[in-house]
């Protein structure tokens, strides 16, 4: 067994997600408690907000229990929508904002939801949902730049009348869609118990105090952000909101607001640190840097350091817990290290039959937290191959050394991490062969300095047939599933296959290997 991070400040308290607030109205109602580049809020009006929202989402005829789905970027509204679903025990249910069509179709049929929040700038791509337009309570329109607001709406028009609906810690509080090896996303499902754990983990993980002002520097439709935010709100710290993740916007909050915490995605925080206008200053109020998502390189831990005097918090996290792993802030940081087991978590390391490995040898981690997902939502057959022995198996590779420091060493599932997102070899392989000409397609992740890695497809074609060119076949996998397309195509007389006949994904990466290390 890992040890965990030794105590120094306090075990985790789970807080009652439904007051989350509570903490900071309690030090000091009039302190900021919400800032972006739109606007700021104190504590007294942020929860006024919150609670006219909650009043306005029962008014609008949801119930604790029905799922609403939300297609939003990183913006002061989507923080309070969050809220006001873990006031009403209504379930949040954020969609990646770089969803298409399908994407989206797909998570609101999983989820079932009774309403989607979309932001304005979104609304013309519904036009090309199935589902969008027939769900029984509709959309909500988060409205900027002279275009009606729905969700505005909702605020200013809704008082409190009578207590808020209480829920049980057992209830569901938000589903988080996530894509696996098989292809489509599964809906992790986080209930107001393990949601709160998540929090307090991250809480004891990171030391945040309510001194500290966090600005997390990715999308809060990605759980990293989420739980990071709430677990700052929780104990009564500010927490900055940038709609994006360049200098432009970054540079000016960190100037003017001076967080004390940073947290982004490697790919984002290279960018910044080579930005021509970031200077050591800009980085002078931090006390912690924490990256996670995907691995640092490390010229990113140099340069960053570099510039800022700081080490880089490498931290290692899921979707279904929540943080893992992490370096004590106020002990020692390890580059190249995801860290120690935080508090109130147990790693292990083991081998494929489930024997505890020593410190050294390279197994799969496995996990157990109190802030463990529930389960997929309505996937009983995913969620029962998801724990064994009450543990979490995580499907990734880690070593460990004598101390429990943690070493990422690769991904079992060949998930390809791009920019922090999970993008699945089988979904984009799926669509290749619908390609006309294509006989066989395999994709995997080369890896990338500043995105971790870009998706690759190797691609045969069916004798007789004309060859399409590579950005034909890259423009129609952007039709269908955006961003997670292909950045290259490489053409190949033979795919190489298993005995049992599938694109052999590993003999691939040895070929791409070779490419990359002609050496070799």
């Amino acid at each position: 067994m890992l040890p965990p991070i030794l105590p120094s400040k306090r075990e985790p308290e789970p807080p009652l997600i439904s007051d989350l607030l509570q903490r900071g109205l309690s030090i000091d109602p009039d302190r900021w408690a919400l800032i972006s580049a739109d606007g700021r809020w104190t504590w007294q009006e942020l929860n006024e907000r919150v609670e006219r929202l909650a009043a306005g989402l029962l008014a609008f005829g949801l119930q604790p229990g029905d799922r609403v789905a939300s297609l939003m970027p990183n913006c002061p509204a989507l923080v309070v929508h969050y809220l006001a679903c873990f006031k009403t025990g209504i379930v949040a249910t954020p969609l990646n904002y770089r969803y298409t069509a399908a994407e989206i179709d797909h998570a609101l049929d999983v989820s079932k939801a009774k309403a989607i929040l979309v932001h304005s700038e979104r609304v013309p791509d519904l036009e090309a949902s199935k589902l969008a337009h027939q769900l029984p309570l509709g959309i909500i329109i988060h409205g900027v730049n002279g275009v009606a607001s729905s969700f505005e709406h909702l605020v200013r028009s809704n008082l409190p009348t009578a207590p808020f609906p209480v829920s049980q810690p057992s209830s569901p509080a938000a589903i988080f869609f996530t894509s696996g090896s098989t292809g489509l996303p599964k809906g992790v499902t986080h209930t107001q118990q393990t949601a709160a754990w998540m929090f307090a983990i991250a809480v004891a993980g990171l030391e945040l105090t309510s001194a500290d002002l966090l600005l997390a520097g990715s999308s809060l439709s990605h759980v990293g952000a989420f739980y990071l935010s709430f677990a700052a709100l929780s104990v009564g710290a500010g927490i900055v909101v940038p709609r994006t993740f360049d200098g432009d916007e970054l540079l000016p909050l960190l100037r003017e607001d001076r967080p004390t915490v940073l947290s982004m995605l490697p790919s984002a925080l290279f960018a910044l640190t080579r930005d021509h206008n970031a200077t050591a200053e800009d980085f002078a109020s931090l006390r912690l840097c924490r990256a996670a998502g995907d691995k640092v390189a490390a010229e990113l831990e140099k340069e960053f350091s570099e510039l800022s005097g700081l080490l880089i918090d490498e931290a290692y996290g899921m979707c279904e817990v929540g943080l893992a792993s992490v370096s004590p802030p106020s002990g020692r940081i390890i580059p190249g290290s995801v860290g120690q087991a935080v508090p109130g978590v147990r790693l292990s390391i083991r081998s494929e039959s489930g024997e505890e490995l020593q410190p050294g040898q390279e197994g799969q981690l496995w996990i157990k937290t109190p802030a463990a997902t529930v389960g997929y939502w309505e996937n009983p057959s995913a969620t029962s191959g998801l724990f064994r022995d009450g543990w979490l198996d995580s499907g990734d590779v880690m070593r460990a050394d004598h101390d429990g420091y943690l070493y990422f060493r690769g991904r079992k599932k060949q998930i390809i991490v791009h920019d922090g997102s999970n993008i699945s070899p089988q979904e984009i392989e799926d669509v290749l062969l619908e390609c006309p000409g294509v006989e066989s397609a395999g994709v995997i992740g080369i890896h990338d300095l500043v995105h971790g890695e870009n998706v690759r497809a190797y691609i045969t074609v069916k004798a007789g047939a004309p060859q399409p060119t590579s950005q034909e076949l890259i423009q129609y996998a952007r039709t269908k599933v955006g961003y997670k397309a292909p950045d290259e195509i490489v053409f190949l007389a033979e795919m190489p296959t298993t005995a049992s006949g599938k694109v052999n994904r590993s003999e691939l990466k040895k070929m791409a290997d070779a490419n990359i290390h002609p050496e070799k």
